[in-house]
């Protein structure tokens, strides 16, 4: 995340997480709360809003780092088993897919 490898001691719940859902739904995890929004595809970019977050208290600053990030997004890239998440060439963070 924003450059460097997730520090898993700042997020007291787990990874954080994003599922795209129909009709332009998100959802997800902070790594300590849940949130519900919407994302919105423009062209080569990506517009996401986190919209509702849950508000359990949180140890660590993951949370507020994973949320600062999401709100700098303007652009994705797309590779085989990888999204990651840019503002212009700057790469703020990178998800791959949930193995069950």
């Amino acid at each position: 995340m924003m450059g460097n490898e997730l520090d898993i001691e700042q997020f007291s719940g787990g990874i954080p997480t994003l599922d795209f859902l129909e009709g332009g739904r998100l959802a997800g995890f902070t790594g300590c709360n849940n949130l519900s929004g919407s994302f919105q595809l423009e062209g080569n970019g990506i517009k996401l809003d986190p919209g509702a977050v849950t508000r359990k208290a949180c140890s660590g600053n993951g949370e507020q780092a994973f949320l600062s990030a999401l709100g700098k997004v303007g652009n994705l890239k797309v590779g085989k088993d990888k999204l990651t998440f840019l503002n212009g060439s700057e790469q703020l963070m990178s998800f791959v897919p949930k193995v069950d």
